[in-house]
């Protein structure tokens, strides 16, 4: 706070007078920094908070360096503040190459995408409310990166089966998670369940995913009794879900990635027998473009890269029930209808 005439001078008499080398406006000074690999990208971390650096270690200290791309970088600002009230939800803009995430005046993240740059101001009462900081701010500082000038995300599941990978293409509720990770279970090789990255430099199909965990919905017990009992993790948005760990099972093989030879249109049927029919390519084109963003450049990469990705054979899978979904997919790989 401001000092009257008056307090300077009996702070000067008394011989106590503050440090003010620093404006009380100015950020304070990033002393701490790592570097992150969020599915395999480098992503450098710079704080003020022990904390901060601790929860992006629980978002992505399991991943390792894959692409040798120049990194990102992200700054994370914790202010005091007075409050300790959760800060309320963010509202997104953006006049590229900008992007705004701003919840308040001490809660908001700004990121040039062009300069591959974030800057993250929070107050404490935010890193107080981990779910909401995590959801809000960090998962996405790295990522709103990695998904214009690196890769082009598509809401999909990926798994691959003697190294014929396909992709599970379809809306919430469609069944991409249940299905990649009943694939998982009968032996398949898991890449991801919901989305899946594909390099705007590349010139194949591959694939990249985040591996490392299996998202499902409660009600997916009935369909995998291994999961009864497992923790329901509550989200700051969305639906609650049980996440596990790929680490942690036995029966799961994994892999960052693998080249697509089919994309699949998944449709749930209420009875009769898995089948495959060909899907309109226009339609998938549609799907896959309508959540990209970025400046012009970038967007034009992903074009391409969505291009690139419907080479493949695009097909829509009609079925009932997953093991049947299964044993036509496998089909699919090993004899390609």
């Amino acid at each position: 706070m401001r000092m009257t005439v008056e307090e300077i001078e009996r702070a000067y008499k008394s011989g106590q007078l503050p440090d003010i080398s620093r404006n009380p406006f100015e950020l304070p000074e990033l002393k701490l920094h790592k570097m992150f690999y969020p599915l395999g990208f480098p992503v450098q971390v710079r704080t003020n908070s022990t904390e901060i650096l601790a929860i992006f270690a629980e978002l992505w200290g399991m991943f390792r360096k894959v692409f040798k791309y120049e990194p990102i970088h992200v700054d994370v600002y914790v202010m005091d503040s007075g409050s300790k009230e959760c800060p309320p939800e963010t509202k997104a803009s953006h006049s590229m190459p900008y992007v705004f995430l701003i919840a308040d005046g001490l809660n908001y993240s700004f990121a040039n995408l062009e300069k591959n740059f974030t800057k993250v101001v929070v107050s404490k009462a935010a890193l107080a409310n981990k779910l909401y900081l995590r959801h809000h701010f960090l998962y996405a500082s790295p990522l709103g990166h990695i998904v214009t000038r690196y890769a082009t995300p598509v809401h999909a599941g990926c798994v691959a089966l003697g190294g014929r990978g396909v992709l599970l293409c379809g809306d919430s509720g469609a069944g991409k998670s249940s299905l990649s990770y009943a694939c998982a279970r009968a032996g398949w090789t898991f890449v991801t369940d919901d989305m899946s990255l594909l390099l705007n430099d590349g010139s194949d199909r591959l694939a990249t995913g985040d591996g490392t965990r299996v998202r499902l919905r409660p009600s997916a017990a009935e369909l995998f009794p291994e999961i009864n009992g497992l923790k329901v993790a509550p989200r700051a948005a969305g639906k609650p879900s049980i996440e596990m760990r790929t680490s942690e099972m036995s029966h799961v093989t994994t892999a960052t990635s693998a080249a697509v030879d089919f994309v699949v249109f998944l449709k749930r049927s209420p009875e009769g027998k898995a089948e495959l029919r060909p899907y309109q390519k226009e339609v998938a084109r549609y799907y896959m473009r309508q959540v990209l963003y970025g400046p012009a450049n970038s967007l034009a990469m992903q074009h391409q890269a969505i291009e690139r990705m419907l080479t493949a054979e695009v097909l829509e899978l009609h079925y009932s029930n997953l093991d049947d979904a299964i044993q036509r997919l496998q089909t699919l790989t090993q004899e390609g209808h």
